[in-house]
């Protein structure tokens, strides 16, 4: 690899480590021209299948379309960028494992909603409420109470899905 400062042919691999849950090599590397040090990251090229929209038309996976989709519904959330990131990474690797040539938009639909569910409940009924296109209070307040179900069943305790008091969660 060229060097990015003086463009010398002659690198040297200083340091190697596994990097973002094992799906990257991060190496550090050394110009043996001038000497300065820089950071690779090597990522294996795959095929990933092609997403089937509802109306039939495929195109190829988008990771910023899910990155976009999660940043709107946690608009406002205290959330972290890094949390975000490996939301994404996870979908892009569960697809991955699928091994299949094509995917329904409906199943990276469902997949995004598994991990708001357990990433922030807030967030996760308003993604609910644009992907399954809520036309009334009342859709809300059905998904609100299976996410509140769900919730009392695996035992969490996630502070978006306590009752409010006098304007203040508990």
């Amino acid at each position: 690899m060229h060097c990015p400062f003086c463009n010398a042919p002659e690198t040297k691999v200083v340091d190697s480590r596994l990097a973002t849950e094992g799906t990257q090599v991060r190496r550090r590397r050394e110009c043996m021209g001038c000497g300065e040090r820089y950071t690779t990251y090597e990522t294996a090229e795959l095929s990933l299948p092609r997403v089937v929209k509802s109306d039939g038309n495929r195109e190829r996976f988008d990771e910023q379309k899910i990155r976009k989709g999660l940043i709107k519904a946690l608009e406002k959330r205290p959330v972290k960028s890094e949390m975000i990131d490996n939301v994404v990474s996870q979908i892009t690797k569960r697809l991955m494992t699928e091994g299949v040539r094509e995917i329904p938009s409906q199943q990276l639909g469902e997949w995004v909603m598994e991990a708001l569910q357990e990433l922030d409940q807030v967030a996760y009924v308003r993604f609910a409420s644009v992907y399954r296109s809520f036309q009334d209070v009342n859709a809300f307040q059905e998904e609100i109470d299976k996410l509140v179900k769900a919730t009392r069943a695996k035992g969490l305790n996630n502070s978006s899905t306590r009752p409010l008091n006098n304007g203040q969660k508990k």
